[in-house]
C-alpha cells in the first residue's frame, strides 16, 4: 500500500510538473532550429470576409464596427458580416447604421448560440478566407493582412492571430493573473507554430480557408473544433504574434471562473468529436501538442488531488509530511486570495496562488459537464453581470457554454 501511495505521489507531481514546465522546456528544445513567423505578404491579396459574433453588445459594437472599417485591408477586398445571435439591446439598429459603409447585418432570430450563428454567417460569407472576432476584439490595422498572409502556403488551413489582453482602470488583480498566464500561453502557441502546428485557435482572432468551414453544431465550440477538422484533413496551422488584436479581460476572478468552465467543458468536447487527432500517426507534432497542452492540462486537478491525498497518506514519512504541508499552505494562500478578492491592495502572493486554484477548478467542473453533456449552445459575456448558479464550495458564479 505504502509503495502504491508513493507511486500515486509521484506520478501525479511528474504530470503536474511535465505540464508547466516539461511540456514548455521540451517544446523550446524541439522549435530551436526555426525562428518565428517569416511570412511576407502576398501582392495579390485573397478575399477575405470578417464574420464578428454578438450577443447584446450595444456597449462595444459601435467601437469594433468603427475599428473594422479602419482595418488596413482594401475594401474591395474585404466584407464584413455581424451575426446577432437574438440581440434585443439595439445592437442591431447600431449595426444597421453602418450598412452605408458595407456592414452587413445577419440576424439570428431566436437565440441558438454562437456555432449556429456562424452557420448562418458562413453561408452568407463571399471572402476565400474566413476570419472570427468577437465584438469585444479590437484589432491592429494590419492585423487581417498578417493573418492572410500565411495562406499562400497551400499548407496552411489555419491562422491564429495575437489576443492580447488589456487591464482596465480599476480593474482587479485577476486582469494581472490572466495576463500572466496569457503570456505563458503565447509563448506555448509560438513554439508549436515552429514546431508543427499550433493547437486550436482563438475565438477573437482566427482564420480559415472558406472551402474548410465544416457546419458546427449547437453545443460545439468553433475555436478549437475548426483546427481540429482542418488537421485531421492534412493542413497545419500557424500562429502569428503580429496578427494583434486587444480585450479586457474579466475584472473579477468570478467571471473568469465561468469563461474557463465554459471552454474547458466545450473543448473536450470537441476533442472527442474529432478522434482522429488523438490518433498520433494522423499529425505526429500535433498529436504530441494537443496532449501536452491541453488534454494533460485539462486533468491537472486530478493530479493534484491524487497527490494531495497520496501525501497526507503517507504522513508518517518525514519527507511526505513535509510535501504535504507545502500543498496545505499553498492552498491556504488561495483561500486568503478568495477571502479578499475585493480588496485591489491585497498582495500577488496570495493571488498567485487563488488563479491557480481557481483555473484547475474550472476544469474540474469543465469536464465533468463535458462527460454529463450538460453543454449549452448560449452563453453569457464577461462583461455581463448576469446571476449564475454558484459553483461547487466555492460560491463563484458559472457561465453557459461559449
Amino acid at each position: 500500500m505504502v509503495t502504491a501511495l508513493k507511486a500515486l505521489f509521484w506520478v501525479s507531481a511528474g504530470l503536474t510538473v511535465y505540464v508547466y514546465a516539461g511540456y514548455p522546456l521540451l517544446l523550446s528544445l524541439l522549435s530551436r532550429r526555426k525562428k518565428g513567423v517569416s511570412a511576407a505578404v502576398p501582392r495579390d491579396l485573397p478575399s477575405v470576409t470578417l464574420l464578428i459574433s454578438a450577443y447584446n453588445e450595444k456597449a462595444v459594437i459601435t467601437e469594433k464596427l468603427r475599428n473594422a472599417c479602419a482595418l488596413d485591408y482594401p475594401r474591395d477586398r474585404l466584407q464584413i458580416i455581424v451575426v446577432s445571435d437574438g440581440s434585443d439591446d439595439g445592437t442591431d439598429e447600431i449595426v444597421g447604421g453602418f450598412s452605408g459603409e458595407g456592414v452587413r447585418l445577419v440576424r439570428q432570430e431566436a437565440r441558438l448560440g454562437k456555432s449556429a450563428g456562424l452557420n448562418l454567417g458562413a453561408q452568407h460569407a463571399s471572402g476565400d478566407i474566413l476570419v472570427f472576432s468577437d465584438a469585444n476584439s479590437m484589432y491592429r490595422s494590419d492585423a487581417v493582412r498578417n493573418l492572410v498572409r500565411h495562406f499562400a502556403d497551400s499548407r496552411v488551413g489555419y491562422v491564429v492571430g495575437n489576443c492580447a489582453y488589456r487591464k482596465a482602470a480599476g480593474q482587479a488583480a485577476s486582469a494581472d493573473s490572466e495576463g500572466l498566464y496569457w503570456k505563458l500561453e503565447t509563448w506555448l502557441k509560438e513554439r508549436e507554430s515552429d514546431f508543427g502546428s499550433v493547437v486550436g485557435g482563438d475565438g477573437a482572432i482566427y482564420a480559415i480557408r472558406r472551402e474548410l468551414f465544416t457546419p458546427l453544431r449547437p453545443t460545439d465550440i468553433n475555436d478549437l473544433l475548426h483546427p481540429l477538422q482542418i488537421i485531421v484533413r492534412g493542413y497545419r496551422g500557424v500562429y502569428d504574434r503580429a496578427a494583434v488584436c486587444f480585450e479586457e479581460a474579466g475584472d473579477s476572478f468570478r467571471k473568469e471562473f465561468r469563461r474557463k468552465v465554459r471552454i474547458v467543458s466545450r473543448s473536450l468536447h470537441a476533442v472527442l468529436s474529432t478522434p482522429a487527432v488523438l490518433l498520433p500517426w494522423t499529425q505526429p507534432r500535433h498529436w504530441l501538442a494537443l496532449v501536452s497542452h491541453k488534454l494533460l492540462r485539462w486533468f491537472v486537478p486530478f493530479y493534484l488531488l491524487a497527490a494531495l491525498v497520496a501525501s497526507l497518506s503517507l504522513w508518517p514519512i518525514p519527507l511526505y509530511r513535509f510535501l504535504g504541508l507545502l500543498q496545505v499552505a499553498f492552498y491556504l494562500l488561495a483561500g486568503i486570495g478568495w477571502a479578499v478578492e475585493t480588496r485591489r491592495a491585497a498582495p500577488r502572493v496570495v493571488y498567485l496562488p487563488y488563479y491557480f486554484a481557481l483555473v484547475n477548478l474550472a476544469s474540474l467542473l469543465g469536464i465533468v459537464r463535458a462527460w454529463s453533456g450538460s453543454l449549452s449552445p448560449t452563453w453569457q459575456t464577461i462583461r455581463e453581470d448576469v446571476p449564475q448558479e454558484p459553483g461547487p464550495a466555492t460560491g463563484l458564479a458559472r457561465s453557459k457554454g461559449n
